[in-house]
């Protein structure tokens, strides 16, 4: 029955990971920044790797928690995760419900909070974990309880949505409690439940706010009344203790000052921070979702900023960092790289079979025909998943998937080309049949640093990884539709810049228009000097700074670096 219940908690933690995009694209409460699916993701992360002890998850909990929404389901999650499930669901919830109320200085009906409240009441009834009609009760409750959230809060009202944070934990619960029930195949589009209610009124405006959103943690050397007198004069602020450690959330004007502050009193642990201007004019700005929609892999070295900015899709791998699992484009690269350089154990995996199908099914549940330009067949089995789950799924034909046979870069520059060319027509048809062109003419190559990442991987005999690394022999690949294609080797970052100029001559002339991306992993400052050289030789180029995949990059580790570029028509 335990192994059930870790089963559960991972269902409903993938349904949100599936859904974030939604979330971010209603999240006006309290501030208008989009970010309560990311927020969600990462706060819940700790559940979907539940293999350790129940104490070490609620502190990963209390870790990971990100924003106002994050630090409320933390709360409600350390009691609710750590619970005997032999006992009474309903007084679980209610001392859950309890420490949640308690998260934040100023708690509001409307929100998550409510959704909380209405599963408590709804649990009245039950003895035990919940069947098939006691599951259909309980959500129906819940779906009552988001539905109230717009007429409770007047910002919602006004924006015309329900709060992202509510939607959130339904979706998180309807995950759960069905595969608690047996019921794992049960699910309607939220859009199909929620209908009129997730999409902002043309009318709705947020005013620009200065200032950061900052989470972090402290282990604490002074007594918490110190701690506390810091973050009393700042906005939205809570604290939240797990023995000497203190997670705190504010919002300030001053991030350097907060800083200082707290590193004299403990050791700042970890540290987060967002400039709400920018979330709020980014958000603001994010163009209105068109009937017809791109979506492809992380793996394309594209980042969720780009996805919002764009109008695209994107699905995640997961990145293993130590004790942490999350999505890939919910890493900062930085964190990555020290990492792999300090020899934390580094992976990936991808998303469950489970969470891809919830990712199609939010997509097809928003938009009327979905291109699916997917990550190459022999580097995920992304591809095969889409076509089973299209066979069963998409009577209509609205999803088309391209296995592009590319990663990184290279895939990169075939979604960006084809998004603007997809904006500039309005035609599906003919943007498929740009993408098809640009997947024969799209280059990339990828520059090495070291061997012994590769090697690691399983991807490189360590043989060859340590007389490489011995002989400064530096690879460079190609990510190919067999795999990662060895296109040669070189011995220094002058031959390798050397290399990267001659395979652009070899396809551009200086006036040609073209597509190029740069990709960084942790030597943005090299790149970029590198990007002033490629803007002097193709002036009518576009040239992107983008930083590497993460799954990429920590399959191919610090120092690498790559060009992808496509020569696009006058």
């Amino acid at each position: 029955m335990e192994n059930l219940f870790k089963q559960s908690f991972v269902a409903g933690v993938e349904r949100v990971a599936a859904w974030a995009e939604l979330l971010d694209a209603i999240n006006v409460y309290p501030v208008a920044d989009g970010d309560t699916g990311r927020n969600l993701s990462i706060s819940l992360s700790p559940l979907r790797r539940a293999d350790g002890e129940k104490d070490k998850i609620v502190r990963r909990l209390l870790l990971a928690a990100r924003g106002n929404s994050g630090n409320i389901a933390s709360q409600f999650f350390s009691v609710f995760y750590a619970a005997d499930f032999s006992g009474s669901l309903k007084e679980t919830v209610r001392q859950a419900n309890e420490k949640a109320w308690k998260a934040v200085s100023d708690p509001r009906p409307g929100t998550m909070l409510s959704v909380f409240d209405a599963l408590e009441e709804a649990l009245g009834g039950e003895e035990g974990v919940p069947g098939k009609e006691g599951v259909d009760r309980i959500m129906s409750r819940l779906e009552k309880a988001v539905r109230e959230t717009r007429e409770t809060l007047p910002k919602l009202r006004k924006a015309g949505v329900v709060d992202a944070g509510a939607l959130g934990m339904y979706i998180f619960f309807e995950g759960f409690f069905r595969t608690l029930a047996g019921q794992d195949h049960a699910y309607r589009p939220v859009t199909e439940i929620f209908p009129g209610f997730l999409a902002i009124s043309p009318s709705f405006h947020e005013n620009l706010e200065a200032g950061y959103c900052i989470d972090f943690v402290v282990k604490a050397d002074a007594p918490s009344e110190d701690l506390a007198k810091i973050a009393a004069g700042q906005e939205s602020a809570v604290i939240l203790r797990d023995g000497d450690l203190y997670k705190i959330h504010l919002h300030t004007d001053d991030r350097e000052k907060i800083r200082s502050r707290m590193g004299a009193l403990g050791s700042v642990m970890a540290w987060e921070d967002d400039n709400l201007a920018l979330q709020i004019r980014d958000f603001m700005n994010t163009p209105a979702d068109a009937a017809l929609h791109i979506m492809t892999d992380a793996a394309g070295s594209l980042t969720r900023d780009d996805a919002r900015k764009h109008g695209f899709t994107l699905l995640n791998s997961y990145l293993n960092v130590g004790d942490q699992s999350m999505p890939e484009t919910y890493f900062h690269p930085d964190e990555l790289y020290r990492a792999m350089s300090a020899g934390v154990k580094v992976s990936t995996s991808q998303a469950s079979v489970f969470e891809r199908h919830e990712c199609y099914a939010s997509v097809l549940a928003r938009f009327e025909k979905v291109l699916y330009l997917c990550v190459g067949s022999v580097f995920t089995g992304n591809y095969s998943v889409a076509m089973e789950w299209k066979k069963e799924n998409d009577p209509e034909n609205r999803l088309t998937v391209i296995d592009t046979g590319a990663a990184s870069g290279r895939l990169g520059v075939m979604v960006l080309a084809a998004q603007r060319r997809l904006l500039r027509t309005k035609d599906m048809g003919r943007t498929f049949a740009f993408a098809r062109d640009a997947v024969a003419r799209c280059e990339e190559y990828v520059f090495l640093e070291k061997l012994q990442y590769l090697a690691a991987g399983g991807r490189l005999s360590k043989t060859g990884a340590f007389f490489g690394d011995m002989l400064k022999m530096k690879p460079v690949i190609s990510p190919q539709p067999e795999g990662a294609k060895k296109m040669g080797v070189v011995r220094n970052r002058a031959d390798q810049i050397k290399m990267a100029l001659d395979k652009m001559a070899a396809v551009l002339s200086p006036d040609s228009l073209a597509l190029i991306m740069l990709e960084y992993s942790d030597n943005i400052e090299q790149v970029s000097e590198f990007r002033k050289q490629v803007q002097k030789l193709y002036p009518r180029a576009e040239i992107i700074l983008q930083p590497l995949s993460l799954t990429s990059g920590a399959h191919m580790g610090p120092g690498t670096w790559g060009i992808a570029f496509l020569k696009m028509e006058e």
